[in-house]
């Protein structure tokens, strides 16, 4: 009899299968990235070249203040996705960066 009781309560308790639709979709709220009007917190500006802008044509390895911009804390240089330079000019920081490495202006990585 006990036996009786307990498989009773186990099948009352067994999960039930949730819905494969829950119902109609509805849009996301205005208020929500991605929604309506006014959906986007803040307007990201479109990354301008440094170099472009300015027209620098030629980066100095010997620059070491401007480089610096261009170096992570740790060591790595920065993409261009994050700076917004050019490519052109991105291979041209790339190649000072390394030169100034070599000849130990800048550092190759970061102090611990």
């Amino acid at each position: 009899m006990a036996d009786e009781t307990s498989t009773q309560s186990t099948e009352q308790h067994a999960p039930t299968p949730r819905p494969a639709h829950s119902g109609p979709r509805t849009p996301r709220p205005a208020g929500a990235p991605g929604g309506g009007p006014g959906g986007r917190k803040f307007f990201r500006r479109k990354k301008v070249c440094k170099f472009c802008t300015e027209k620098i044509d030629a980066i100095s390895y010997r620059d070491v203040r401007l480089l610096q911009g261009f170096v992570a804390e740790r060591g790595k240089i920065v993409p261009r996705r994050l700076t917004g330079v050019c490519t052109r000019h991105q291979r041209k920081l790339s190649l000072a960066i390394k030169q100034s490495r070599n000849i130990a202006l800048l550092a190759f990585a970061a102090r611990f």
